[in-house]
Protein backbone atom coordinates (compact mmCIF):
# COMPACT_ATOMS: atom_id res chain seq x y z
CA UNK A 1 0.00 0.00 0.00
CA UNK A 2 0.77 3.73 -0.95
CA UNK A 3 1.13 6.21 1.62
CA UNK A 4 0.65 9.62 0.02
CA UNK A 5 2.79 12.21 2.07
CA UNK A 6 2.43 16.00 1.24
CA UNK A 7 5.42 17.99 1.49
CA UNK A 8 4.78 22.15 0.03
CA UNK A 9 6.61 23.29 -3.00
CA UNK A 10 5.37 27.46 -1.96
CA UNK A 11 8.36 29.16 -1.68
CA UNK A 12 7.61 29.93 1.92
CA UNK A 13 8.31 26.31 2.72
CA UNK A 14 11.32 26.06 -0.24
CA UNK A 15 13.06 28.66 1.57
CA UNK A 16 13.28 26.53 4.81
CA UNK A 17 14.55 23.42 3.49
CA UNK A 18 11.08 21.78 2.10
CA UNK A 19 13.11 20.41 -0.52
CA UNK A 20 15.59 18.92 1.33
CA UNK A 21 12.72 17.72 3.38
CA UNK A 22 11.09 15.86 0.16
CA UNK A 23 14.44 14.61 -0.78
CA UNK A 24 15.15 12.48 2.67
CA UNK A 25 12.06 11.11 2.40
CA UNK A 26 11.97 9.84 -0.78
CA UNK A 27 15.40 8.61 0.14
CA UNK A 28 14.66 7.55 3.77
CA UNK A 29 11.60 5.07 3.05
CA UNK A 30 12.24 3.13 0.32
CA UNK A 31 15.30 2.14 3.02
CA UNK A 32 12.63 1.15 5.22
CA UNK A 33 10.31 -1.25 3.04
CA UNK A 34 8.34 1.53 2.56
CA UNK A 35 5.61 2.83 -0.31
CA UNK A 36 5.37 6.41 -0.53
CA UNK A 37 4.30 9.06 -3.00
CA UNK A 38 4.86 12.66 -2.64
CA UNK A 39 2.69 15.34 -3.34
CA UNK A 40 4.06 18.59 -3.49
CA UNK A 41 1.12 20.73 -2.90
CA UNK A 42 1.10 24.42 -1.89
CA UNK A 43 1.10 25.67 1.45
CA UNK A 44 -1.86 25.94 4.76
CA UNK A 45 -0.68 29.39 5.24
CA UNK A 46 0.65 28.33 8.79
CA UNK A 47 4.31 29.81 7.77
CA UNK A 48 5.82 29.29 11.56
CA UNK A 49 5.04 25.35 10.98
CA UNK A 50 7.14 25.10 7.33
CA UNK A 51 8.08 22.80 6.23
CA UNK A 52 4.54 21.51 7.04
CA UNK A 53 4.52 17.62 6.02
CA UNK A 54 0.71 16.17 5.87
CA UNK A 55 0.32 12.49 5.87
CA UNK A 56 -2.84 10.97 4.35
CA UNK A 57 -4.13 8.10 6.13
CA UNK A 58 -7.81 7.00 6.32
CA UNK A 59 -8.98 10.11 3.82
CA UNK A 60 -7.56 12.51 6.38
CA UNK A 61 -4.17 14.43 6.66
CA UNK A 62 -1.57 14.16 9.94
CA UNK A 63 0.22 17.08 10.01
CA UNK A 64 3.71 17.16 11.35
CA UNK A 65 5.57 20.69 11.29
CA UNK A 66 8.64 22.27 11.19
CA UNK A 67 10.18 19.42 9.62
CA UNK A 68 13.68 19.48 8.68
CA UNK A 69 15.60 17.08 6.85
CA UNK A 70 17.34 15.90 9.84
CA UNK A 71 14.44 14.80 11.56
CA UNK A 72 13.18 12.30 9.07
CA UNK A 73 14.67 9.62 10.02
CA UNK A 74 13.33 9.72 13.51
CA UNK A 75 9.91 10.56 11.92
CA UNK A 76 9.92 7.32 9.88
CA UNK A 77 10.88 5.25 13.39
CA UNK A 78 8.08 6.95 15.50
CA UNK A 79 5.98 5.61 12.37
CA UNK A 80 4.77 9.02 11.01
CA UNK A 81 3.62 7.12 7.80
CA UNK A 82 0.76 5.56 10.54
CA UNK A 83 0.45 8.61 12.07
CA UNK A 84 2.88 7.89 15.30
CA UNK A 85 3.46 10.46 18.03
CA UNK A 86 6.35 12.39 17.82
CA UNK A 87 7.70 15.83 18.88
CA UNK A 88 6.53 17.14 16.01
CA UNK A 89 3.06 15.65 15.16
CA UNK A 90 0.20 18.34 14.99
CA UNK A 91 -2.80 15.77 14.68
CA UNK A 92 -5.36 16.17 12.22
CA UNK A 93 -4.56 18.99 9.97
CA UNK A 94 -8.19 20.16 9.68
CA UNK A 95 -8.76 20.57 13.12
CA UNK A 96 -6.17 22.97 14.07
CA UNK A 97 -7.29 26.07 15.18
CA UNK A 98 -5.27 28.19 12.78
CA UNK A 99 -7.71 26.02 9.93
CA UNK A 100 -10.84 25.64 12.18
CA UNK A 101 -11.86 29.16 12.98
CA UNK A 102 -11.42 30.30 9.11
CA UNK A 103 -13.57 30.59 6.61
CA UNK A 104 -11.53 29.51 3.57
CA UNK A 105 -13.23 30.34 -0.55
CA UNK A 106 -10.66 31.41 -2.03
CA UNK A 107 -7.92 29.51 -0.39
CA UNK A 108 -9.93 26.27 0.19
CA UNK A 109 -7.71 24.27 -2.22
CA UNK A 110 -4.21 26.31 -1.17
CA UNK A 111 -2.36 23.33 0.69
CA UNK A 112 -4.77 20.47 -0.32
CA UNK A 113 -4.41 19.87 -3.73
CA UNK A 114 -1.45 19.33 -6.32
CA UNK A 115 -1.56 22.73 -7.80
CA UNK A 116 -0.65 21.29 -11.22
CA UNK A 117 -2.88 18.43 -11.42
CA UNK A 118 -6.09 18.92 -12.87
CA UNK A 119 -7.47 16.15 -11.97
CA UNK A 120 -7.16 17.14 -8.36
CA UNK A 121 -8.57 20.69 -9.39
CA UNK A 122 -11.86 19.39 -10.74
CA UNK A 123 -12.43 16.63 -7.86
CA UNK A 124 -12.66 19.60 -5.53
CA UNK A 125 -15.42 21.95 -8.16
CA UNK A 126 -12.53 23.52 -10.08
CA UNK A 127 -13.99 24.61 -13.13
CA UNK A 128 -17.88 24.49 -11.79
CA UNK A 129 -18.06 28.39 -11.91
CA UNK A 130 -17.01 28.32 -15.73
CA UNK A 131 -19.45 25.95 -16.26
CA UNK A 132 -22.09 27.38 -14.87
CA UNK A 133 -20.85 31.23 -16.48
CA UNK A 134 -21.18 29.52 -20.14
CA UNK A 135 -24.26 28.71 -19.37
CA UNK A 136 -25.03 32.50 -18.78
CA UNK A 137 -25.28 35.38 -20.80
CA UNK A 138 -21.96 37.83 -20.44
CA UNK A 139 -24.71 40.11 -18.94
CA UNK A 140 -25.95 37.32 -16.46
CA UNK A 141 -22.98 36.87 -15.63
CA UNK A 142 -21.39 40.03 -14.58
CA UNK A 143 -24.76 40.77 -12.84
CA UNK A 144 -23.70 37.81 -10.22
CA UNK A 145 -20.33 40.15 -9.88
CA UNK A 146 -22.60 42.94 -9.10
CA UNK A 147 -25.01 41.23 -6.67
CA UNK A 148 -22.11 39.38 -4.69
CA UNK A 149 -20.94 42.83 -3.73
CA UNK A 150 -17.09 41.68 -4.64
CA UNK A 151 -14.69 44.85 -4.56
CA UNK A 152 -11.44 44.72 -6.01
CA UNK A 153 -8.76 43.44 -3.39
CA UNK A 154 -6.03 45.60 -4.76
CA UNK A 155 -6.45 48.26 -2.82
CA UNK A 156 -9.01 50.72 -3.97
CA UNK A 157 -12.05 48.80 -2.58
CA UNK A 158 -13.82 49.71 -5.99
CA UNK A 159 -17.00 47.10 -6.77
CA UNK A 160 -15.89 45.09 -9.44
CA UNK A 161 -19.00 44.66 -11.13
CA UNK A 162 -19.46 48.00 -11.78
CA UNK A 163 -15.82 48.06 -13.41
CA UNK A 164 -17.18 44.52 -15.45
CA UNK A 165 -20.03 46.52 -16.89
CA UNK A 166 -18.44 49.47 -18.14
CA UNK A 167 -16.31 47.14 -20.14
CA UNK A 168 -18.55 44.62 -21.32
CA UNK A 169 -20.61 47.75 -22.70
CA UNK A 170 -17.79 49.27 -24.33
CA UNK A 171 -17.48 48.81 -28.27
CA UNK A 172 -14.37 47.85 -29.73
CA UNK A 173 -13.28 45.45 -32.18
CA UNK A 174 -10.73 43.89 -29.41
CA UNK A 175 -10.50 43.83 -25.77
CA UNK A 176 -8.79 42.39 -23.04
CA UNK A 177 -8.22 41.28 -19.53
CA UNK A 178 -5.45 42.08 -17.69
CA UNK A 179 -4.59 40.29 -13.61
CA UNK A 180 -2.51 42.51 -11.84
CA UNK A 181 -0.17 40.48 -10.25
CA UNK A 182 2.55 43.39 -9.33
CA UNK A 183 2.16 42.41 -5.74
CA UNK A 184 4.75 44.77 -4.03
CA UNK A 185 3.17 45.76 -0.44
CA UNK A 186 5.39 45.07 2.56
CA UNK A 187 3.63 42.30 4.15
CA UNK A 188 1.84 40.96 0.95
CA UNK A 189 1.79 36.81 0.14
CA UNK A 190 -1.33 36.02 -0.97
CA UNK A 191 -0.85 36.52 -4.65
CA UNK A 192 2.15 34.35 -4.67
CA UNK A 193 0.29 31.64 -2.53
CA UNK A 194 -2.43 31.70 -5.31
CA UNK A 195 0.09 31.09 -8.24
CA UNK A 196 2.03 28.51 -6.34
CA UNK A 197 -0.60 26.78 -5.19
CA UNK A 198 -3.93 26.86 -7.56
CA UNK A 199 -2.81 28.47 -11.08
CA UNK A 200 -5.75 27.16 -12.00
CA UNK A 201 -8.20 29.14 -9.92
CA UNK A 202 -6.77 32.49 -11.41
CA UNK A 203 -6.89 31.27 -14.60
CA UNK A 204 -10.57 30.00 -14.32
CA UNK A 205 -11.46 33.48 -12.58
CA UNK A 206 -9.97 35.27 -15.50
CA UNK A 207 -11.52 33.23 -18.52
CA UNK A 208 -15.06 33.73 -16.71
CA UNK A 209 -14.00 37.53 -16.93
CA UNK A 210 -13.21 37.48 -20.85
CA UNK A 211 -16.54 35.71 -21.53
CA UNK A 212 -18.04 38.19 -19.43
CA UNK A 213 -16.62 41.79 -20.56
CA UNK A 214 -16.10 40.08 -24.50
CA UNK A 215 -12.30 40.01 -24.33
CA UNK A 216 -10.35 37.24 -26.18
CA UNK A 217 -6.77 37.90 -24.82
CA UNK A 218 -5.48 38.03 -21.17
CA UNK A 219 -2.43 39.32 -19.57
CA UNK A 220 -0.71 38.23 -16.04
CA UNK A 221 1.50 40.84 -15.12
CA UNK A 222 3.76 39.08 -12.50
CA UNK A 223 6.20 40.87 -10.50
CA UNK A 224 9.73 39.55 -11.12
CA UNK A 225 10.55 38.44 -7.35
CA UNK A 226 7.99 35.32 -7.72
CA UNK A 227 10.04 32.86 -9.91
CA UNK A 228 9.14 29.85 -8.22
CA UNK A 229 5.14 31.59 -9.01
CA UNK A 230 6.35 32.26 -12.53
CA UNK A 231 7.42 28.64 -13.38
CA UNK A 232 4.04 27.22 -11.83
CA UNK A 233 1.85 29.31 -13.47
CA UNK A 234 3.65 28.87 -16.55
CA UNK A 235 3.05 25.04 -16.51
CA UNK A 236 -0.32 25.80 -15.45
CA UNK A 237 -1.07 27.86 -18.97
CA UNK A 238 0.30 25.44 -20.65
CA UNK A 239 -1.83 22.34 -19.03
CA UNK A 240 -5.49 24.31 -19.20
CA UNK A 241 -4.46 25.10 -22.93
CA UNK A 242 -3.80 21.20 -23.54
CA UNK A 243 -7.31 20.72 -21.80
CA UNK A 244 -8.92 23.32 -23.69
CA UNK A 245 -9.79 25.72 -20.90
CA UNK A 246 -8.53 28.39 -22.87
CA UNK A 247 -7.12 28.77 -26.23
CA UNK A 248 -8.75 28.46 -29.86
CA UNK A 249 -12.22 27.61 -28.75
CA UNK A 250 -12.31 28.25 -24.75
CA UNK A 251 -16.08 29.47 -25.19
CA UNK A 252 -17.48 27.29 -28.24
CA UNK A 253 -16.53 27.04 -31.98
CA UNK A 254 -14.49 30.12 -33.11
CA UNK A 255 -14.71 32.19 -29.41
CA UNK A 256 -10.97 32.51 -28.19
CA UNK A 257 -9.70 33.49 -25.19
CA UNK A 258 -5.60 33.34 -25.16
CA UNK A 259 -3.44 34.03 -21.91
CA UNK A 260 0.21 35.16 -21.48
CA UNK A 261 2.27 35.55 -18.88
CA UNK A 262 4.25 38.60 -18.61
CA UNK A 263 6.91 39.48 -16.07
CA UNK A 264 7.78 42.73 -14.76
CA UNK A 265 11.11 44.33 -13.81
CA UNK A 266 10.45 44.89 -9.87
CA UNK A 267 8.97 48.38 -10.62
CA UNK A 268 6.59 48.87 -7.61
CA UNK A 269 4.95 51.73 -9.24
CA UNK A 270 3.71 48.90 -11.95
CA UNK A 271 1.12 47.36 -9.62
CA UNK A 272 -0.38 51.13 -10.19
CA UNK A 273 -2.78 49.70 -13.18
CA UNK A 274 -2.20 52.85 -15.72
CA UNK A 275 1.69 52.39 -14.79
CA UNK A 276 1.16 48.47 -15.65
CA UNK A 277 -0.45 49.15 -18.82
CA UNK A 278 2.48 51.52 -20.09
CA UNK A 279 4.79 48.31 -19.45
CA UNK A 280 3.02 45.91 -21.24
CA UNK A 281 2.88 47.65 -24.08
CA UNK A 282 6.97 47.12 -23.63
CA UNK A 283 7.19 51.31 -22.41
CA UNK A 284 8.86 52.92 -19.38
CA UNK A 285 5.88 52.27 -16.32
CA UNK A 286 4.38 55.86 -16.45
CA UNK A 287 1.34 56.72 -14.60
CA UNK A 288 -0.95 57.54 -17.28
CA UNK A 289 -3.50 60.59 -16.89
CA UNK A 290 -7.33 59.92 -16.10
CA UNK A 291 -9.68 59.77 -18.26
CA UNK A 292 -9.60 58.20 -20.34
CA UNK A 293 -10.18 54.88 -18.02
CA UNK A 294 -8.45 51.98 -18.76
CA UNK A 295 -12.07 50.14 -19.08
CA UNK A 296 -12.83 52.32 -22.04
CA UNK A 297 -9.34 52.96 -23.36
CA UNK A 298 -6.40 50.85 -22.05
CA UNK A 299 -4.02 48.24 -23.49
CA UNK A 300 -3.00 49.34 -26.99
CA UNK A 301 -5.80 51.57 -26.57
CA UNK A 302 -8.57 49.09 -26.31
CA UNK A 303 -11.78 48.64 -23.63
CA UNK A 304 -8.97 46.49 -20.79
CA UNK A 305 -10.67 44.75 -17.69
CA UNK A 306 -7.78 44.84 -14.74
CA UNK A 307 -7.81 43.49 -11.97
CA UNK A 308 -5.93 42.16 -8.83
CA UNK A 309 -4.98 38.40 -8.37
CA UNK A 310 -7.42 38.27 -5.33
CA UNK A 311 -10.45 39.69 -7.15
CA UNK A 312 -10.35 37.92 -10.56
CA UNK A 313 -9.61 34.14 -8.11
CA UNK A 314 -12.94 34.63 -6.24
CA UNK A 315 -14.94 35.05 -9.32
CA UNK A 316 -15.14 31.09 -9.95
CA UNK A 317 -16.75 30.87 -6.18
CA UNK A 318 -19.25 33.10 -7.12
CA UNK A 319 -20.06 31.43 -10.06
CA UNK A 320 -19.99 27.81 -8.84
CA UNK A 321 -21.85 28.74 -5.65
CA UNK A 322 -24.30 32.12 -6.32
CA UNK A 323 -23.88 35.51 -5.83
CA UNK A 324 -25.78 35.44 -2.59
CA UNK A 325 -23.62 32.14 -1.47
CA UNK A 326 -20.59 35.08 -0.94
CA UNK A 327 -22.40 37.73 0.20
CA UNK A 328 -24.02 36.19 3.02
CA UNK A 329 -20.31 36.61 4.24
CA UNK A 330 -18.99 39.91 5.24
CA UNK A 331 -20.81 43.20 6.73
CA UNK A 332 -21.69 46.30 5.60
CA UNK A 333 -20.59 47.04 2.08
CA UNK A 334 -17.64 44.66 2.37
CA UNK A 335 -19.06 41.01 1.55
CA UNK A 336 -17.38 37.89 0.87
CA UNK A 337 -13.66 37.26 2.97
CA UNK A 338 -10.51 38.65 2.83
CA UNK A 339 -7.10 36.93 2.85
CA UNK A 340 -5.50 38.67 5.44
CA UNK A 341 -1.66 38.13 5.74
CA UNK A 342 -0.04 38.98 8.71
CA UNK A 343 3.68 39.75 9.06
CA UNK A 344 6.27 41.92 10.88
CA UNK A 345 7.13 41.25 14.88
CA UNK A 346 4.99 38.17 15.07
CA UNK A 347 4.83 34.91 17.02
CA UNK A 348 2.85 33.08 14.24
CA UNK A 349 2.42 34.68 11.12
CA UNK A 350 0.87 33.60 7.64
CA UNK A 351 -2.79 34.14 5.88
CA UNK A 352 -6.01 33.78 7.44
CA UNK A 353 -9.44 33.94 5.04
CA UNK A 354 -11.95 35.25 7.23
CA UNK A 355 -14.95 37.44 5.92
CA UNK A 356 -15.06 40.50 6.72
CA UNK A 357 -15.74 42.29 10.10
CA UNK A 358 -12.78 39.97 12.06
CA UNK A 359 -11.20 42.32 14.76
CA UNK A 360 -7.85 43.37 13.80
CA UNK A 361 -7.12 42.23 17.86
CA UNK A 362 -8.28 38.68 16.87
CA UNK A 363 -6.00 38.34 14.04
CA UNK A 364 -3.12 39.55 16.11
CA UNK A 365 -3.21 38.01 19.51
CA UNK A 366 -5.86 35.31 19.10
CA UNK A 367 -4.12 34.03 15.37
CA UNK A 368 -0.81 35.65 15.77
CA UNK A 369 -0.08 34.70 19.42
CA UNK A 370 0.94 38.51 19.86
CA UNK A 371 4.42 40.01 19.04
CA UNK A 372 7.59 37.38 18.41
CA UNK A 373 9.36 39.38 21.41
CA UNK A 374 7.01 38.96 23.54
CA UNK A 375 6.71 42.53 24.10
CA UNK A 376 3.44 44.48 23.93
CA UNK A 377 2.04 45.38 20.51
CA UNK A 378 2.12 49.01 19.50
CA UNK A 379 1.84 49.75 16.07
CA UNK A 380 -0.24 48.02 13.40
CA UNK A 381 0.47 49.10 9.53
CA UNK A 382 -3.10 47.66 7.68
CA UNK A 383 -2.85 48.11 3.97
CA UNK A 384 1.09 47.82 2.64
CA UNK A 385 3.56 50.67 2.71
CA UNK A 386 1.31 53.43 2.30
CA UNK A 387 -1.55 52.46 4.44
CA UNK A 388 -1.95 54.21 7.65
CA UNK A 389 -0.54 53.29 11.15
CA UNK A 390 -2.78 51.82 13.68
CA UNK A 391 -2.19 51.94 17.99
CA UNK A 392 -2.88 49.17 20.05
CA UNK A 393 -5.77 51.37 21.36
CA UNK A 394 -7.67 50.66 17.80
CA UNK A 395 -7.09 46.96 17.65
CA UNK A 396 -10.76 46.02 17.92
CA UNK A 397 -11.42 47.92 15.19
CA UNK A 398 -13.73 45.36 12.31
CA UNK A 399 -11.47 44.74 9.51
CA UNK A 400 -13.96 46.20 6.75
CA UNK A 401 -13.86 49.37 3.88
CA UNK A 402 -15.82 51.84 5.30
CA UNK A 403 -14.54 51.40 9.25
CA UNK A 404 -11.42 51.66 8.48
CA UNK A 405 -11.93 54.77 5.79
CA UNK A 406 -13.94 56.45 8.83
CA UNK A 407 -10.90 56.00 10.68
CA UNK A 408 -8.01 57.45 8.39
CA UNK A 409 -7.01 54.46 7.37
CA UNK A 410 -7.08 51.80 4.69
CA UNK A 411 -7.77 47.69 4.08
CA UNK A 412 -5.04 48.03 0.93
CA UNK A 413 -4.41 44.11 -0.55
CA UNK A 414 -4.98 42.94 3.37
CA UNK A 415 -1.41 42.75 4.53
CA UNK A 416 -0.91 43.87 8.35
CA UNK A 417 2.37 44.19 9.47
CA UNK A 418 2.80 44.36 13.74
CA UNK A 419 5.82 46.60 15.49
CA UNK A 420 6.03 46.09 19.48
CA UNK A 421 6.89 48.81 21.38
CA UNK A 422 10.02 49.42 21.45
CA UNK A 423 9.63 51.25 17.07
CA UNK A 424 10.42 54.45 16.93
CA UNK A 425 7.50 56.21 14.58
CA UNK A 426 9.25 59.27 13.94
CA UNK A 427 11.41 56.97 11.69
CA UNK A 428 9.09 54.77 10.50
CA UNK A 429 7.27 58.16 9.14
CA UNK A 430 10.70 59.07 7.21
CA UNK A 431 10.65 55.51 5.86
CA UNK A 432 7.13 56.63 4.12
CA UNK A 433 8.85 59.23 2.31
CA UNK A 434 12.08 57.70 1.24
CA UNK A 435 9.92 54.73 -0.12
CA UNK A 436 7.53 56.81 -2.24
CA UNK A 437 10.78 58.96 -3.16
CA UNK A 438 13.00 55.34 -4.52
CA UNK A 439 9.35 54.06 -6.08
CA UNK A 440 8.44 57.38 -7.66
CA UNK A 441 7.74 57.05 -11.48
CA UNK A 442 8.73 60.62 -11.34
CA UNK A 443 6.39 61.77 -13.71
CA UNK A 444 3.99 64.31 -11.46
CA UNK A 445 6.26 66.89 -9.16
CA UNK A 446 4.21 66.70 -5.61
CA UNK A 447 5.12 62.82 -5.75
CA UNK A 448 8.83 63.33 -7.22
CA UNK A 449 9.95 66.62 -5.30
CA UNK A 450 7.17 66.55 -2.62
CA UNK A 451 8.76 62.74 -1.22
CA UNK A 452 12.55 63.66 -1.42
CA UNK A 453 11.80 66.89 0.49
CA UNK A 454 9.39 65.30 3.10
CA UNK A 455 12.55 62.68 3.63
CA UNK A 456 14.53 66.06 4.05
CA UNK A 457 11.94 67.65 6.60
CA UNK A 458 12.05 64.36 8.66
CA UNK A 459 15.61 63.92 9.00
CA UNK A 460 15.58 67.57 10.78
CA UNK A 461 12.55 66.45 12.86
CA UNK A 462 14.33 62.88 13.76
CA UNK A 463 17.43 64.75 14.44
CA UNK A 464 15.26 67.24 17.01
CA UNK A 465 15.60 70.68 14.63
CA UNK A 466 13.34 73.13 14.80
CA UNK A 467 10.83 70.25 15.50
CA UNK A 468 7.41 72.32 15.54
CA UNK A 469 8.17 74.44 12.71
CA UNK A 470 9.27 71.21 10.63
CA UNK A 471 5.88 69.14 11.74
CA UNK A 472 4.08 72.39 10.47
CA UNK A 473 5.84 71.97 7.23
CA UNK A 474 5.06 68.22 6.80
CA UNK A 475 1.32 68.27 7.28
CA UNK A 476 1.76 71.30 4.43
CA UNK A 477 3.74 69.26 1.99
CA UNK A 478 1.28 66.34 2.78
CA UNK A 479 -2.14 68.23 2.06
CA UNK A 480 0.05 69.01 -1.48
CA UNK A 481 0.85 65.70 -2.22
CA UNK A 482 -2.43 64.38 -1.60
CA UNK A 483 -4.60 67.00 -3.34
CA UNK A 484 -2.05 67.09 -6.42
CA UNK A 485 -0.21 63.48 -6.87
CA UNK A 486 -1.28 61.96 -10.30
CA UNK A 487 -2.05 58.82 -8.68
CA UNK A 488 -2.39 56.86 -5.25
CA UNK A 489 1.76 56.44 -4.86
CA UNK A 490 2.14 60.06 -4.23
CA UNK A 491 -1.59 60.69 -3.09
CA UNK A 492 -1.32 57.71 -0.48
CA UNK A 493 2.40 58.76 1.28
CA UNK A 494 0.92 61.26 3.45
CA UNK A 495 -1.62 58.39 5.47
CA UNK A 496 1.34 56.61 6.75
CA UNK A 497 3.14 60.10 8.11
CA UNK A 498 0.25 61.93 9.48
CA UNK A 499 -1.03 58.61 11.35
CA UNK A 500 2.30 58.38 13.11
CA UNK A 501 2.53 62.07 13.84
CA UNK A 502 -1.14 62.08 14.84
CA UNK A 503 -1.15 58.93 16.94
CA UNK A 504 2.22 58.52 18.43
CA UNK A 505 3.04 62.69 19.21
CA UNK A 506 5.70 61.85 22.06
CA UNK A 507 7.94 60.48 19.40
CA UNK A 508 8.08 63.83 17.33
CA UNK A 509 9.16 65.64 20.02
CA UNK A 510 10.92 63.72 22.98
CA UNK A 511 13.78 65.92 24.73
CA UNK A 512 16.26 64.51 21.83
CA UNK A 513 13.89 66.50 19.56
CA UNK A 514 13.16 69.55 20.60
CA UNK A 515 15.16 72.97 19.79
CA UNK A 516 17.11 74.94 21.93
CA UNK A 517 14.70 77.84 21.58
CA UNK A 518 11.50 75.32 22.99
Amino acid sequence: MTTRVFVPRDAAALSVGANAVAEALAREAPARGEKIEIVRNGSRGMLWLEPLVEVEISGRRIAYGPVAARDVPSLLDAGMLKGGDHALRLGPTEELDWIRRQQRLTFARIGVIDPLSLEDYCARDGLKGLQKALAFSPAEVVDQVLQSGLRGRGGAGFPAGIKWKTVMGAQADRKYVVCNADEGDSGTFADRMVFEGDPFMLIEGMAIAAYAVGATKGYIYLRSEYPHAAITMESAIRLAEQAGWIGEHAFGREKPFALELRIGAGAYICGEETSLLESLEGKRGLVRAKPPLPALSGLFGKPTLINNVLTLAAVPYILAEGAKAYADYGMGRSRGTLPIQLGGNIRRGGLIERAFGVSLREIIEDFGGGTASGRPVRAVQVGGPLGAYLSEKELDLPLDYETLAANRAMLGHGGIVVFDDTVDMAKMARFAFHFCAAESCGKCTPCRIGAVRGEETMEKIVAGHNVQANLALVRDLCEVMTDGSLCAHGGLTPMPVLSAIDRFPEDFVPAARKTAAE
